[in-house]
């Protein structure tokens, strides 16, 4: 049996400190995560968090030490940074216990959730999907991965994103509404989870534009930082 055309290549994403290669399998995204953000939104704040999905191809991985190019996605005027905590999962499993979440966990990443605003909002009105607005070409830049076993303590760290240079974003990992391990359990109740799966945990406060030109630094404590231009 032959193909019709060659099968697509999957995403990878580098591991910090090697020549090691995460194949990326699917993205989940936590949406409305920190309660600040939540009433940005428009929400009441601490509501329940929800999820969507990105294509694995919307990767735009970055190595260490360089600035990933991110081209302004067509059909919008609105494009916004989101900094997130990027959780890389190591191995399957479904139903999976709050308790049992933390070894799934492949490793750690700061990823940018990018969106096209005017889109979502559109989206949002109208009642329908939000694909368009949150599931484009690059619309998912994430640093290297740092393994678990090199990482403690992330769900004390700070996260924090400039935009050439003037700070956008500043939170701490631990106000998000669903913590790691919460995440992990409640979304293993909607679909099997495999290893190469990511899942970015939501944004704090301070979403804003940005336009061609702008320079995006994003960090988490402990993780390797992540640097993106938009072109």
């Amino acid at each position: 049996m032959e193909l019709t055309f060659a099968a697509p290549v999957a995403p990878v994403i580098p591991v910090a400190g090697s020549d090691a290669l995460f194949p990326v399998h699917r993205i989940y995204c936590v949406g409305r995560n920190y309660a600040e953000h939540a009433k940005e939104m428009g929400g009441t704040g601490r509501e329940a968090p929800f999820f969507f999905m990105k294509p694995a191809d919307a990767i735009l991985a970055v190595a260490s030490g360089t600035t990933g190019k991110m081209p302004y996605p067509p059909m919008t005027k609105n494009l916004h940074h989101e900094v997130e905590l990027v959780v890389a999962i190591g191995k399957s499993g479904r139903d999976i216990a709050v308790a049992d979440a933390a070894q799934y966990i492949w490793g750690y990443a700061v990823g940018l959730d990018m969106t096209r605003r005017d889109l979502q909002s559109e989206a949002k009105q109208q009642g329908r999907p939000w694909c368009t607005g949150k599931g484009f070409d690059y619309s998912a830049p994430v640093g290297p991965l740092v393994p678990v076993a090199e990482l403690s303590k992330v769900e004390s760290a700070a996260i924090h994103l400039d935009v050439n240079g003037v700070a956008r974003q500043h939170s701490e990992i631990h106000k998000m509404i669903w913590n790691v391990s919460e995440v992990i359990a409640q979304l293993s109740q909607f679909y099997t989870l495999q290893p190469g799966d990511l899942i970015f945990t939501g944004t704090p406060e301070g979403v804003a534009v940005v336009v061609r030109g702008d320079v995006l630094e994003a960090s988490i404590g402990g993780v390797e930082p992540l640097k993106v231009e938009i072109i």
